[in-house]
């Protein structure tokens, strides 16, 4: 099964299972993840509208070094994030294995769409809101507002993201 027919089968299992409870009966949030950089992060599934490979972007003038350009979505225009840019991360090694993953929120009475380039999508998680910890503070000089929050997982974390400030809030100035 190639990435594409995977991530589509976990991303519809997912939708089906939305609705699952917790042990004690709590609702879970299901949060697709993905890796940049060996690190693994997540993103609310609701927000996910579908995942394909990635192939080459129409680059926009005078726009951040991580807006990679704006891709044809079946007729809708898309602009597309690099979040190892977006993060300060180096390039990927083999951008050819990269995945989209195209994310959409309502802001401001409309819509948005964006893709986001990343290494690979790796798994979906249902999680109850008890298990997902506060950002950690790092002072003034670091922000990182767009961070939902953190869940431990047996022995790595899950950085869960919130696309909504992740694709408002400018990225600092390296």
């Amino acid at each position: 099964m190639n990435v594409q027919a995977t991530a589509a089968h976990n991303l519809s299992a997912a939708e089906a299972e939305h609705s699952a409870l917790t042990a004690a009966g709590e609702p879970e949030q299901q949060y697709i993840s993905f890796l940049l950089d060996g690190v693994e992060y997540g993103v609310d599934i609701l927000r996910v509208q579908e995942i394909k490979g990635w192939d080459a972007a129409t680059p926009v003038p005078s726009t951040p070094d991580y807006v990679l350009g704006l891709i044809n979505l079946r007729g809708t225009v898309v602009p597309v994030i690099d979040l190892r840019r977006r993060f300060g991360l180096s390039p990927a090694d083999d951008d050819r294995s990269q995945v989209v993953v195209i994310v959409r929120f309502e802001q401001e009475e409309r819509t948005r769409v964006f893709g986001l380039v990343v290494d690979a999508v790796s798994e979906v998680y249902g999680v109850a809101a008890d298990q997902v910890g506060p950002p950690p503070e790092f002072g003034d000089t670091t922000h990182i507002d767009f961070v939902h929050g953190l869940v431990t997982l047996e022995d790595r974390m899950l950085i869960l993201l919130d696309v909504e400030r992740l694709l408002s809030i400018e990225a600092p100035a390296r």
